[in-house]
């Protein structure tokens, strides 16, 4: 199964959160959907190398019927020289409902919905994540790799929400079992799902056999803890990214 195939992002309105591969699975989705648009409702680094164009506008959808080439960044605003505004998740909903009204616009949106600071895991603020109502798929991620990490700000986003959700204090190390209640809580990586959104955990950074057997342990954990239809496990850095779906 691939990427796309597995996330389920084909035509959809596929949002990722969490951290440690929140931005690769973006920018592997849209290399690899025929028409995809790139986009999100919290602050994005610029990401012109990862699609053919970025549109900083008001008008999404006029930006995405113009386009010829795919797939495409459309962003509100731009900070300063190292981050992009995104959209008011309502502004995604007219976007997606005006999309889904037109015959000829086959397109698959991918937005980045909370953020992380490049660490490996975290647990949503009070206002994270910003979920467009419209949403087809939330991609809750989390690395392998932050397994027996230190639960603290070099590998952390806010630890201080996770130990809230867990039984662990400052430095304590995080188990498979923390990965898996925070990815599967309704005030972690399930936090504000829309009706009728499909949840699709995802765990990075699968680069060794030991780091899949880690992997697995918290797929089945995540099992024990919420009904999913499938847990993806990948390697994003590879051209083939998908290790497998459980």
């Amino acid at each position: 199964m691939d990427l796309v195939e597995a996330l389920n992002a084909d035509g959809n309105l596929t949002c990722v959160v969490g951290a440690g591969g929140k931005k690769s699975t973006l920018y592997a989705l849209a290399d690899r959907l025929e028409r995809g648009v790139v986009t999100a409702t919290v602050r994005i680094p610029p990401f012109e190398e990862h699609v053919t164009d970025v549109t900083v506008t008001d008008r999404p959808l006029e930006a995405v019927r113009s386009t010829e080439t795919w797939p495409i960044g459309v962003v509100a605003g731009r900070e300063g020289s190292d981050r992009y505004l995104g959209y008011d998740p309502e502004t995604v909903d007219g976007f997606v409902r005006d999309l889904e009204a037109d015959a000829e616009a086959d397109v698959s949106v991918v937005v980045k919905a909370d953020g992380a600071r490049t660490r490996w895991f975290k647990a949503p603020d009070e206002d994270e994540p910003q979920l467009p109502a419209a949403t087809d798929t939330v991609v809750p991620i989390a690395s392998a790799k932050i397994v027996g990490k230190r639960l603290d700000e070099e590998y952390v986003h806010r630890p201080e929400r996770v130990a809230a959700l867990t039984d662990l204090e400052p430095g304590d190390r995080i188990s498979v079992d923390d990965v898996a209640t925070v990815l599967t809580s309704e005030r972690g990586g399930c936090k504000d799902v829309p009706d009728g959104a499909t949840v699709i955990p995802l765990l990075n950074m699968v680069d060794t056999p030991d780091l899949e057997e880690t992997a697995r342990d918290i797929a089945a954990a995540i099992r024990d803890r919420r009904d999913v239809s499938r847990i993806v496990l990948t390697r994003l850095i590879d051209d083939d990214p998908v290790v497998d779906v459980v």
